[in-house]
C-alpha cells in the first residue's frame, strides 16, 4: 500500500461510516500536504500521556518568553505559533554582533472532540500545553453490585 492511495481509502469508508467526516476530511489534508512537502521540525515536541485521560504537549523553546508565543484553539486546531516582534534598533540595546535570531514558527496539533485545553504555562524555556479527554458518563466503568 502507498501513501497516495490512503486518501481514497478514506473514501471507501465514508459511505459506511456516520460522523467521521471531519476524521476523513484531517487525514486527506494532511496526506496531501505533509507527503508533498518536507515537514518542519521545529520547534521540537512530546506529546506525553501523563495519565489515564490526561496529556501534555510539550514545546521546546527556549530564549522565548510569554509575550513572544500565542496559543490558540479553534475547530478542533490547537496553534502554537510565535510573535513577530517589531523590529528593534539594536545599536540603541547595545548589541554589537547579532548572532542569535529567533526563529519564527506555527505548529499545529488537531485535537479529538473529546478533549479539553484545560491550560499552558512557559516554564524554564519548555512550553507545556495541558489537555484532559471527557468521559462522558455513559462511557465511564460502572461497578455493578450482584443480588
Amino acid at each position: 500500500m502507498t501513501f497516495n492511495k490512503l486518501p481514497s481509502i478514506f473514501n471507501q469508508l465514508r459511505p459506511i461510516s456516520v460522523g467521521f467526516d471531519s476524521i476523513f476530511d484531517h487525514f486527506e489534508r494532511m496526506f496531501d500536504d505533509d507527503f508533498r512537502f518536507p515537514t518542519v521540525n521545529y520547534p521540537p515536541y512530546n506529546i506525553v500521556k501523563t495519565g489515564t485521560y490526561t496529556y501534555n504537549i510539550e514545546v521546546a523553546l527556549a530564549g522565548y518568553n510569554k509575550k513572544d508565543i500565542s496559543v490558540e484553539y479553534a475547530d478542533g486546531v490547537l496553534t502554537i505559533k510565535s510573535i513577530k516582534e517589531e523590529k528593534s534598533d539594536d545599536k540603541k540595546d547595545g548589541v554589537i554582533h547579532k548572532g542569535i535570531a529567533k526563529r519564527y514558527f506555527s505548529k499545529s496539533f488537531t485535537i479529538a472532540n473529546d478533549v479539553k485545553i484545560e491550560d499552558a504555562e512557559l516554564k524554564d524555556g519548555l512550553l507545556k500545553v495541558f489537555l484532559m479527554k471527557i468521559i462522558p458518563e455513559g462511557k465511564k466503568p460502572k461497578k455493578i453490585t450482584v443480588k
